[in-house]
């Protein structure tokens, strides 16, 4: 039903559903760019609905308070303790290795403003979890949502990086001036 529901309302805002290549892999770190508006997060969950899957992502520990946790519990959040003696790539290192199955969805630039370098984290998350990175995109020009490929991390950060920030030549965030592949 919810997938039914989300396939539809993206239908009804324009949207197209791009290719789904990749997203039956167990365990990942999907890497969504560009991310300039709000409505990212919108449309990407609707896209991961309307095709069946659930990703978890990233929020802060704060935001986990009544009625808000039921909300973000249901939607896939991951609370986030920046408090905690752990970095958060460690924690969710830990959280990949103690689960059979997650797909966490991480923006990399971390901010809808435009960034000239995107934080390294998404990365060493999956290179410490030794789970491939899903490259997602969101087509604001095209108004088309998907998945381009997976990338297995080498350890060599500068190298892969580029490889991704290439898959995104042509993507039309919904603020293009906001966007910087690196």
């Amino acid at each position: 039903m919810r997938k039914a529901i989300s396939k539809a309302l993206l239908r009804l805002a324009g949207w197209r559903i791009g290719s789904t290549a990749g997203v039956d892999t167990p365990k990942c770190v999907i890497c969504v760019a560009p991310h300039t508006s709000n409505w990212d997060f919108i449309v990407g969950k609707l896209f991961y609905t309307a095709i069946g899957c659930n990703a978890n992502f990233l929020i802060k520990k704060e935001w986990f308070v009544f009625p808000f946790n039921l909300l973000f519990n249901a939607l896939g959040g991951v609370p986030i303790d920046r408090h905690h003696r752990t970095s958060v790539t460690d924690q969710m290192i830990a959280r990949f290795n103690a689960q059979s199955r997650m797909q966490l969805a991480i923006t990399p630039e971390g901010t809808r403003k435009r960034v000239e370098h995107w934080k390294k984290g998404f990365y060493y998350i999956a290179l410490g979890a030794k789970v491939p990175i899903l490259v997602a995109y969101i087509d604001y020009k095209q108004k088309e949502v998907g998945m381009k490929t997976l990338i297995h991390p080498t350890g060599d950060y500068e190298k892969d990086l580029a490889a991704i920030q290439s898959l995104y030549k042509g993507v039309t965030g919904c603020h293009p001036e906001q966007f910087a592949q690196g």
